[in-house]
């Protein structure tokens, strides 16, 4: 355990340049401590790392020392395999070198590593977009992605939900999401995020911008996802669900709704139960998606909220009905009409 230790911190400040040892202890799930007894047992082997004062200071590598580490496990072959996802790779035009690097990886592999690297291609797959849903082909990606890597602005005309808008963009990350692209952007002073497939025209300028050193794409994405559906579902219902009901709510709700309904252990005789479920932040948003639960849902409160479904339900019930007569006089009409024998 202590030589893997070992190894994927020398690793880590090879790839990284200078590194805390707060930093390292929590990639290598160690005490602080524990990193100091590594760093010390590092140069005693005669690895040239030497620590770095001060408050931007670090461990690091002496510069141009580089150790080629050419031993890879099971797992971690296997592992560079899965990564290989060729849906993603193509969009970015990058399936060629995606292909090309895989062929390198496998000729270098130790031969007894081979099968089961090659059997992770055969039998895994990802298929990103959502049931019934197809993966976006946005114009701009490939654009927008070299921009990225090149840390070059971009001006793009974009058509948003309200209007179409132009903007300046320094593009500083993508991710693909339930088969769609986005891009986190930094526009006058603030990080947005756009999607792709709505980008109408993008101009690459051959003018630089500075990365922010503290943008972390992930914890952004993950933060921008929850503001966004909090956002989208800011107020509460109060609703009676049946048995049944209770199993449609969790199986047709978005994880956001589903993990923050709240539903009582109690029930009446009929096994009718009282939820308390984020909604839509209008009236017609929230009963778009409670009319998904039919009969097996009775809204409670708010008011506004129970009269729209009431008002819904019985323009429903009158259309389907309308519709029943007219095709029930249309078959009596044809019964008796006489036939040519008669």
């Amino acid at each position: 355990m202590r030589a893997s230790r070992l190894l994927s911190v020398l690793t880590t400040l090879q790839a990284r340049g200078r590194v805390t040892a707060p930093e390292l202890a929590d990639a290598c799930e160690v005490s602080v401590r524990t990193i100091y007894r590594d760093i010390d047992a590092l140069a005693a082997a005669g690895i040239p790392v030497y620590a770095e004062r001060g408050a931007e200071g670090g461990y690091r590598l002496l510069d141009g020392y580089r150790v080629r580490l050419n031993g890879l496990s099971q797992p971690e072959a296997e592992a560079l395999f899965m990564t290989g996802l060729p849906g993603p790779a193509a969009a970015l035009g990058l399936d060629a070198a995606m292909l090309a690097a895989q062929t390198k990886l496998m000729a270098a592999l130790p031969a007894n590593l081979r099968p089961n690297a090659g059997r992770m291609q055969e039998r895994f797959h990802l298929d990103a977009p959502s049931w019934f849903g197809e993966a976006e082909q946005p114009k701009h990606l490939r654009a927008i992605a070299g921009a990225l890597l090149r840390e070059s602005l971009i001006e793009v005309r974009y058509q948003s939900w309200r209007a179409e808008k132009r903007r300046r963009v320094a593009p500083l990350g993508l991710v693909l999401k339930g088969g769609s692209w986005y891009l986190a952007g930094y526009v006058d002073g603030s990080v947005r995020t756009y999607r792709v497939a709505r980008v109408l025209d993008c101009n690459v300028l051959e003018e630089p911008f500075v990365r922010p050193a503290d943008f972390d794409l992930a914890t952004y994405w993950q933060a921008a996802t929850i503001r966004l559906e909090a956002e989208m579902h800011p107020n509460y219902a109060t609703v009676r669900l049946s048995p049944f009901g209770v199993k449609l709510l969790n199986a047709l709700s978005q994880p956001y709704v589903r993990t923050r309904t709240r539903i009582e252990e109690t029930s009446d005789a009929a096994g009718w139960r009282v939820a308390v479920v984020p909604i839509g932040k209008t009236v017609w948003h929230a009963a778009a998606e409670l009319l998904r639960l039919g009969a097996e849902a009775e809204v409670l409160a708010p008011a506004e909220l129970r009269d729209r479904m009431a008002e819904l339900t019985q323009a429903m019930a009158a259309r389907y009905q309308t519709a029943q007569d007219g095709y029930q006089d249309d078959k009596d009409f044809r019964r008796s009409r006489p036939t040519k024998h008669s």
